[in-house]
């Protein structure tokens, strides 16, 4: 099969097209051919060496697909059935493999680049609007990158639940894709903590869903009410250097979190229970999930710059 291999970590010219051994399922797996795959900022840190990885590997947890073969034990799936996930192993490539109890089954009516763009950023989405901070209508929040993958997906998941988003972007074209997705308002990054506090009437935001990480974080703290909740959900500009508590004390008994996605699918149940409100969303109308850009699997490098370039809105799929 054809595959994307990294040998050594580096830039994106590191991401090799080439022929790659066909991947075999072992107990309670399955083969999966892929349809599409995601492209998301951890591969660019996989890859990068800012997460180390053990080489040759072939990155991607995120695809959708139709089962090719059954591992030993999975009966609750068949051969034939499409399925999505972002806990997969190797999806930048033809053929991947997926724990079955980690596969979910793609409703009739959902197209391959849907059901690809979805599961990544709307378990995500999901997880930050119902678990992490549970918001509802008589929340303010703040999120940063309004225009990405995520943040669409959470600012409607938000105004679905009532709350008043404001959003963070960097480009008049975002700002359009932000208001469409329903943002209450709108701000560019500069001068952001005085500009909440201008539209909370001093007060600031019950909770900051921060995706871009080094360069908002401080902003992200200054923008919040007392005893309000910082997530820190990701690093886009980079890691946060490390943080007195002290500053938590100061900003009005503030609360810092940082999640991970796999901390909030720690069962089966808990994992279809979230499909399942995305799946009803998007059938409902209440949810689109924007595809900003496909790119052939040999030009994986390519969506990789563009991503760490923030050049990208939605997601970046991978079509094999």
């Amino acid at each position: 099969m054809k595959a994307i291999v990294v040998e050594a970590s580096g830039g994106p010219e590191v991401l090799e097209y080439r022929d790659h051994p066909e991947p075999t399922p072992g107990p309670g797996q399955v083969l999966v051919r892929t349809a599409a795959a995601g492209v998301n900022f951890i591969e660019t840190y996989q890859r990068d060496g800012t997460y180390p990885m053990s080489f040759p590997y072939v990155p991607g947890a995120e695809g959708s697909g139709t089962i090719e073969q059954l591992g030993e034990g999975v009966t609750e799936l068949r051969v034939g059935q499409r399925v999505t996930t972002a806990e997969g192993t190797g999806t930048y490539a033809e053929l991947f493999l997926v724990d079955a109890e980690k596969a979910v089954p793609v409703p009739d009516g959902l197209d391959d680049l849907t059901a690809a763009a979805l599961p990544l950023q709307g378990y995500t989405a999901h997880y930050l609007a119902t678990s992490t901070f549970r918001a509802d209508a008589s929340h303010t929040v703040l999120l940063h990158a309004g225009a990405g993958g995520v943040g669409l997906l959470l600012t409607q998941l938000l105004k679905r639940i009532g709350a008043t988003v404001i959003t963070t972007v960097s480009t008049d074209d975002k700002e359009a894709l932000s208001r469409a997705a329903g943002a209450d308002h709108v701000l560019r990054y500069d001068g952001l903590a005085d500009e909440v506090r201008a539209l909370t009437g001093g007060r600031g935001v019950d909770v900051v869903y921060d995706g871009v990480g080094r360069t908002t974080f401080d902003a992200s703290l200054a923008s919040l009410a007392p005893r309000g909740m910082l997530v820190l959900f990701g690093g886009a500009s980079g890691p946060v250097p490390p943080v007195d508590p002290m500053r938590l004390n100061r900003g009005g008994s503030l609360f810092l979190t940082r999640p991970t996605m796999k901390d909030y699918l720690q069962t089966a149940e808990e994992r279809r229970w979230r499909a399942r409100e995305l799946f009803e969303a998007i059938a409902e109308g209440a949810l689109d999930v924007r595809v900003g850009a496909t790119y052939p699997l040999a030009d994986a490098g390519r969506s990789h710059v563009d991503l760490q370039a923030r050049a990208t809105t939605g997601k970046s799929i991978l079509l094999p």
